[in-house]
């Protein structure tokens, strides 16, 4: 039997349903946990894909009326490892994106649909399942983001059967905080006393993160650099006060990444398989890379960039540095989704650069994979990146990250400065300041290093041979898990 069992809720786990890295962190979090004695249950929103992805499933739990409609909790697997999987049609079997329309709307009716998700989380963890005659109790409540806060209120303010289990919130990026207008609190069923600044009131409005972060019994970022950065006002997003106040309750838990997944000693993905033994390998990859984006073909650096085409990635500025990269006589490619006018620049470029630039709009989880082992460098130029995860995959897989040092970049990252390189303990480019002339600045540094084959080849060669599995963050969990039950 598990020493603990915990309650986590999402609203994205790999392989069911993603939109970014929070869905590789809830898809991981059982396997990594497993070792430690303690056993997660995940809690995931019916959306059609996941229902498609469950099958026919027994339904353990029923609810008349949840925010407007009635809701069966079904049971399942993800992987290896116990699924809620929360079936309510009037909030979540509809077409379009998890959040979002076809159109990349908003839900005007998110604000009901993750009060939901919330408050069947606290139901189950209080005991509210019963199988067999028997009560599924949960030690412990783990919720994500603002799409699972509402967990940890209603757990505090409105537990099922009058006994609330400890809880924890993982801010896994503070931008995103679920606020609504506060006309919609009298429909959460939430207690009057609920609406206070020292509740779920948030500038006069409703706040689904701060409700969470306020009622947690313990807070988690993503890395421990990110977890001091949210305490000033620059990152922290107007939350920065209630995560100082809350004090020795936050703790920074660095990611971690599937090592069976992302492993270029047995990618089915790739051109070619590698190791660090094997590094030569890599080029095959980068050959086929060329050939699949249209890039001439040459020994010159092959950056790569994986990411959402937004402000907070730095994407606003790849257009001019793609021009600025091309003249230093490396190439780029690019995948990845986001702002519109981003999106057409990108195109511009790649027509301006034929075979120096090429850009691919959307997400492909196998071409990821094939950009890590064909590209030679990954670009990051992030202005605050919680934890990141595309700089652990490009270590995994000999591609070099170059990174704005903040956050889990600054965490995972070592710079190759000269006391570094003669250390021989390097494994990427990190740059302060995420403007023009910084990431210019980068782009030659990388060109220069990617020209003295030793050294590069030994940042490569570092990177892969760095443990980022979760390990290391399993055994984290379980501590913090272990202290909040007592």
């Amino acid at each position: 039997m598990p020493d603990i069992r915990v309650l986590s809720v999402a609203s994205e786990a790999v392989p069911l349903v993603k939109t970014g890295g929070l869905a590789d962190v809830v898809g991981a979090l059982p396997g990594a946990l497993a070792d430690e004695g303690v056993a997660v249950t995940t809690l995931l929103p019916g959306y059609p894909s996941v229902l498609k992805a469950l099958g026919r499933a027994r339904a353990v739990h029923t609810w008349p009326d949840l925010f407007g409609g009635p809701a069966r909790l079904l049971a399942g697997k993800l992987g290896a490892h116990p699924l809620y999987v929360l079936e309510a049609p009037d909030l979540f079997t509809r077409e379009g994106l998890p959040y979002a329309d076809a159109a990349g709307k908003d839900w005007p009716d998110n604000w009901r649909r993750f009060c939901a998700l919330g408050r069947a989380a606290a139901d189950i963890a209080g005991g509210a399942v019963v199988v067999r005659g028997k009560a599924q109790r949960f030690d412990l409540l783990h919720a994500h983001d603002w799409q699972g806060a509402m967990a940890a209120a209603y757990t505090r303010y409105a537990p099922f059967g009058g006994a609330a289990v400890p809880s924890v919130v993982t801010v896994h990026n503070i931008a995103f905080q679920g606020r609504f207008e506060a006309a919609i609190f009298p429909e959460t069923g939430l207690p009057s006393r609920a609406w206070h600044m020292q509740g779920v009131e948030y500038y006069g409005g409703f706040g689904m993160l701060k409700a969470g972060l306020f009622c947690a019994d313990a807070i988690t970022t993503v890395s421990p650099t990110y977890a001091r950065e949210i305490r000033s006002p620059r990152f922290g997003m107007g939350l920065e006060g209630l995560i100082a106040e809350r004090g020795s309750a936050v703790h920074g838990i660095l990611n971690g990444i599937d090592g069976e997944l992302w492993n270029p000693a047995h990618d089915a993905s790739l051109a070619a398989t590698y190791t660090a033994r094997t590094l030569s390998r890599k080029t095959i990859n980068k050959r086929a890379l060329e050939a699949e984006f249209g890039l001439v073909e040459e020994d010159g650096p092959l950056f790569v960039a994986i990411t959402r085409l937004t402000w907070q990635k730095g994407m606003d500025l790849l257009p001019e540095m793609a021009d600025h990269l091309v003249a230093q006589g490396a190439r780029l490619a690019v995948l990845g989704s986001g702002d519109a006018d981003l999106e057409a620049q990108l195109r511009a470029v790649a027509a301006r650069h034929p075979g120096r630039v090429a850009v691919r709009i959307g997400y492909d989880e196998a071409l990821s994979h094939r950009l890590q082992a064909g590209g030679d460098a990954i670009l990051i130029p992030s202005r605050f990146e919680p934890c990141g995860l595309t700089q652990l995959y490009g270590l995994a897989y000999g591609c070099v990250p170059v990174v704005a040092r903040t956050g889990g970049l600054a965490d995972t990252v070592i710079d190759a400065n000269p006391a570094a390189l003669a250390a021989g303990v390097a494994t990427g480019i990190q740059f302060d300041g995420v403007d023009a002339q910084n990431v210019a600045a980068a782009i030659e540094r990388t060109v220069a290093l990617y020209g003295q084959k030793d050294d590069w080849q030994r940042l490569q060669k570092n990177g892969m041979k760095a443990d980022f599995s979760w390990g290391a963050s399993g055994r984290a969990y379980a501590r913090l898990y272990k202290d909040l039950i007592g």
